[in-house]
């Protein structure tokens, strides 16, 4: 077993969470509402939404981490916009303007392809529309 398969999300594998009813999942993680999860040592706070054939994850805080949370929670964004159809992942990262800025956290999204952009209604955030499989980077929302 790797380390991203060990990784659990609220102590869930990826696996269990993906075999969950798809109305029990979505009423709670597209629910509309800020979450705060737990992914291995990570707290994040975040809301997930889809917008037309995109999966949307609107990051605002991460706390720990370190253990590979980032690639273990695109793994899972894929397959559940895959699952539902959908074509597009958004990321939407609030890191940009932090008060105590987590430098490893900027480098690993930077070498991730992220870019800083702004985005009309939501500010200045790292950035990256993935194309289930191709990473697509943007700089503007309309794309």
């Amino acid at each position: 077993m790797g380390a991203l398969s060990s990784i659990k999300f609220e102590g869930y594998t990826a696996e269990e969470l993906l075999a969950l009813p798809v109305g029990d999942f979505d009423a709670h993680v597209f629910a509309d509402d800020a979450l705060v999860i737990e992914i291995g040592s990570c707290k994040l706070l975040g809301k997930f939404s889809t917008n037309r054939s995109r999966l949307v994850l609107e990051l605002a805080q991460i706390d720990g981490g370190g253990e590979g949370v980032l690639p273990a929670l695109a793994s899972l964004a894929n397959k559940v916009a895959s699952a539902r159809g959908l074509t597009e992942v958004e990321w939407q990262v609030h890191a940009v303007h932090c008060a105590t800025p987590n430098l490893k956290l900027r480098r690993v999204l930077e070498r991730r392809g992220f870019n800083v952009c702004e985005l009309p209604g939501i500010g200045e955030v790292y950035h990256q529309v993935t194309n289930l499989g191709q990473p697509r980077n943007t700089t503007n929302a309309s794309s």
